[in-house]
């Protein structure tokens, strides 16, 4: 079931990412037009940089949910098929180390709970915690900054869940007997 739902929640990241992908160049493009009639958008560069650090993010996810990321297999590639195993098991470990210590960081980032406490009132929050990610604006936007940084705790759960499902894979596949072990056996 953490397979499923973790190759559904890659699949609508891709997705996601895609039409990310698209209202960039859509951005981009208009605001060329706007610049070359003389009256360019400036909110327009700053949606586009959002939406493609957004866009990056949410990639950056699914390719490590396939494992498609780039690699230095030298070592990899000179071990035997159960060392190959063993490195990805330890692999998918560090990025769920990652994962979970990046999802800790946003959480002391955002501190929700002190938010609660101080009845969402942002001002008795920066008082308490001297933590203002809530009331800085975008430059152009004017939207709160915290708006688009949510991205970063989206990574840190999605890439959490990702690398606890290919953890559980590699397990498995470790338990797994290998063509190499199993012609050792036979001799």
């Amino acid at each position: 079931m953490l397979q499923r739902f973790s190759l559904g929640l890659a699949r609508c990241e891709e997705i996601a990412a895609a039409a990310l992908a698209a209202a960039v160049t859509c951005l981009i493009l208009t605001n060329i037009a706007f610049r070359a009639l003389g009256s360019p958008l400036y909110w327009i560069s700053e949606l586009a940089i959002y939406a493609m650090i957004w866009m990056t993010f949410l990639i950056a996810a699914t390719v490590f949910k396939r494992r498609q990321g780039i690699a230095v297999t030298l070592l990899s590639d000179l071990l035997p098929q159960s060392g190959r195993k063993l490195i990805g098991i330890w692999v998918d470990t560090m990025v769920l180390l990652f994962a979970l210590l990046l999802a800790w960081l946003c959480w002391r980032w955002y501190q929700p709970l002190a938010l609660v406490q101080a009845g969402f009132d942002t001002r008795a929050f920066q008082g308490q915690t001297f933590n203002f990610i809530y009331a800085e604006n975008t430059s152009t936007l004017g939207i709160k900054k915290f708006w688009a940084w949510l991205i970063v705790p989206w990574f840190a759960l999605s890439l959490s869940l990702h690398s606890w499902a290919n953890l559980i894979q590699s397990l498995k596949q470790w338990r797994t007997p290998t063509p190499e072990s199993t012609a050792k056996a036979l001799r």
